[in-house]
């Protein structure tokens, strides 16, 4: 029956993070997970509840509600410097559809797209679905992308660069000067940056910058499911010229039509509300990051301190470290579920509370150390 089904889909293999929570046993620790460990705030709930009980449960626009659109693009012009029209504004089921929007509607068959190496598990699979190619980039002495290694792989068949910043899986954070030299590129080689976002909030040291603050040759892609704790939400969103959204919403109107009534309400309200939340659950961060430093540095192992995210990527000599973690209670994503480069790493989620980290910490001192 295999022979069915197409060569782009029989290639993906199941994620490695995945494979192991598939694996793991009950009571385990889980340092793998990169979701939030709050619940959404009640504003935000109520806002959902309100729009149920007032029969807000339709289709809505294909772009998203219109008051949804301006609030983001609101957020935009305060919190990363640049300004898009509602018309340049996408809403989607999560960042995930936004990225694969972005994709389907850049490449054709064998287009390049560059990716962080390590980088996000979604980048490869979903340049491989669209018939492209993705071409990892090694990462710098502090985990980032930096112009010069992307001059170096830029070809006449490079369509993208995908920047993450705060990155999954590294936790590590563009500089301004960084985010400026790769916007150059984008422009000098009419090249399009995707620019995914959906940690900018978790920085803890340095601040955020957008490529849109210096070039329009970038789709911006952002979320509410981090920052407000609502990835079960499916609240995404794409920003870019009209032109780049009109090519996007043909696909966005036949594989989603629009992203959920319900959900665009609560998200809504979670951007144009109050924000203290969102301080809180970054200072709770830092202070597990700080736990989780201090540990791994006290062990000896190597790790360069993220600055933003929840996540840290420490180097492990064993090949097998993630499976006798996992055999001994602690899940842990494998470094080569994120590239090539990866190997010789692990990636743990702080996202979880600071006695689990501790536990956590003793369990890999015992087994690594």
């Amino acid at each position: 029956m295999i022979e069915m089904f197409s060569e782009r889909v029989k290639c993906i293999d199941i994620s490695g993070i995945r494979k192991m929570f598939e694996a793991a046993g009950p009571g385990a620790i889980n340092m793998g997970l990169g979701q939030p460990d709050f619940d959404t705030p009640e504003h935000i709930k109520k806002a959902a509840i309100d729009a149920i009980n007032e029969g807000f449960t339709g289709y809505t626009m294909n772009l998203g509600i219109p008051e949804l659109r301006q609030a983001i693009c609101n957020k935009f012009d305060k919190d990363n410097h640049f300004e898009v029209s509602p018309d340049g504004v996408i809403v989607t089921a999560g960042a995930s559809e936004a990225l694969h929007l972005a994709l389907q509607s850049l490449l054709d068959a064998g287009d390049e797209v560059l990716v962080p190496d390590p980088g996000f598990v979604s980048y490869p699979v979903l340049t491989g679905i669209t018939g492209g190619k993705a071409v990892g980039i090694p990462l710098g002495e502090k985990l980032t992308v930096t112009p010069e290694a992307v001059n170096e792989l830029v070809t006449p068949k490079t369509k993208a660069i995908i920047v993450n910043s705060p990155s999954n899986p590294t936790g590590a954070v563009q500089s301004k000067e960084e985010i400026r030299g790769l916007a150059e590129i984008a422009d000098d080689r009419n090249i399009t940056i995707i620019s995914d976002e959906v940690y900018e909030h978790f920085i803890y040291k340095g601040e955020h910058a957008s490529p849109a603050q210096f070039s329009d040759n970038v789709i911006t892609i952002n979320a509410v499911s981090k920052t407000y704790a609502m990835t079960g939400w499916r609240i995404g969103y794409a920003a870019a010229s009209k032109e780049y959204i009109e090519q996007m919403l043909k696909v966005h109107q036949y594989i989603q039509a629009c992203a959920c009534s319900i959900s665009q309400k609560a998200a809504l309200a979670a951007i144009e509300g109050p924000q203290d939340c969102v301080g809180e659950m970054r200072e709770s961060f830092r202070k597990r990051r700080d736990i989780l430093m201090e540990g791994l540095h006290g062990m000896g192992i190597k790790c360069v301190t993220p600055e933003g995210a929840f996540y840290a990527f420490p180097e492990v000599s064993d090949d097998d470290a993630p499976g006798k973690l996992l055999e001994n209670g602690v899940i842990v994503a494998p470094g080569t579920a994120f590239g090539r480069n990866g190997a010789g790493h692990i990636r743990l989620s702080y996202a979880t509370s600071e006695d689990n980290i501790r536990k956590a910490l003793g369990i890999i001192e015992k087994v690594l150390v």
